[in-house]
């Protein structure tokens, strides 16, 4: 087995039954403070809009509290739903963010509007060919952050000469031919979308094209991984995000909803399966032991770069102590390479 890739962690400040949009921003807080002390590499936030259940809509906001409140975990976005935005006025929050958190900010681009049609229309005022120039806006978005020329017009302050490093997010081919022609990072979202990852992944590599901004490729899959002290304790944890799934798939979307012990019932009702189609293939559930396993099982089928765990978990210290079990895995991993 070889050494233990960096783990890091993508946090949906989830919201959850009974609780509040504050409870959830300190609990973020408080999650990248623990993750630090635990030696996870980066604390990633999404952009997601008129979602009753996550409290990251203004990411770059809430990745400023987020920083704010750690010392050296990386912090940053997983990701802005470019569409959503000019790319300059990103430019510029991430060239502020940098600025103060010099060195610990990462930029995470999507395409995928984070909301649905109704919030995308009230976001961008049209929904006319932004997402077709997807590959366009990532390109402007990093000339803003190149060095500016004498004389040049128009310049983002900050963002311009800053070291912002810029990466490409994707559930599908697309997003792994983009980073390939860019020199990008990747970033897979495997665990909402396990289907297409190891073609992804393939892609990516095998077109990848060296640029200034990374010289081989580097690749990072998501996986939710819930753990516990018994396989029976995680398996229902684990209920609260198959809920959520549920309730999305059945236009329903709500708040991070509390572990149940019939949740087949439920998917059965809705004549579902309990892994949405394949969606939740990929997660790791269990307790130390079988954390461990799977997260050995999973390095050795993908060979990633880095892993970046999630984990909708409805009890705030029930989070925690999934994260630190996790964090034990890869320690004992590394240990026995």
């Amino acid at each position: 087995m070889q050494l233990m890739v960096p783990l890091s962690v993508l946090d949906l400040s989830p919201v959850v039954d009974g609780g509040s949009v504050r409870q959830a921003l300190d609990n973020s807080l408080d999650l990248a403070r623990h993750a630090e002390r635990l030696g996870y590499r980066r604390f990633w936030l999404a952009e997601h809009h008129n979602m009753p259940g996550v409290a990251s809509a203004a990411t770059s906001v809430v990745i400023g509290h987020v920083a704010a409140g750690t010392r050296t975990i990386r912090v940053g976005a997983g990701g802005i739903m470019l569409p959503n935005h000019a790319p300059m006025a990103i430019a510029e929050q991430f060239g502020t963010l940098e600025t103060l958190f010099p060195g610990r900010i990462d930029l995470g681009l999507g395409r995928a509007p984070g909301s649905d049609q109704l919030a995308s229309r009230a976001l961008r005022r049209t929904l006319v060919g932004d997402v077709d120039r997807f590959p366009q806006d990532v390109v402007e978005l990093l000339s803003y952050f190149q060095a500016p020329k004498p004389g040049q017009p128009l310049q983002a302050v900050p963002g311009a000469g800053l070291d912002v490093p810029v990466w490409i997010l994707g559930s599908s081919l697309f997003g792994a031919q983009l980073a390939a022609a860019l020199g990008l990072p990747f970033a897979f979202a495997s665990h909402f979308a396990p289907g297409h990852m190891d073609e992804a992944a393939e892609l990516y590599r095998s077109r990848f094209e060296p640029s200034a901004h990374l010289a081989k490729p580097h690749l990072m899959f998501g996986l939710n991984v819930v753990a516990a002290e018994s396989e029976t304790e995680a398996r229902r944890l684990f209920t609260s995000l198959q809920q959520a799934f549920l309730n999305l798939r059945t236009g329903r979307p709500g708040r991070l909803p509390p572990p149940v012990d019939d949740v087949e019932a439920r998917f059965a009702a809705a004549g579902l399966s309990t892994d949405m189609q394949g969606a939740l293939a990929a997660a790791i559930v269990g307790d130390p032991i079988q954390v461990r396993q799977g997260l050995e099982s999973f390095v050795a089928r993908t060979r990633p770069d880095e892993i970046m765990v999630t984990a909708q978990i409805y009890d705030h210290a029930a989070r925690l102590r999934s994260f630190e079990i996790v964090a034990g895995a890869r320690d004992a991993l590394a240990q026995a390479a």
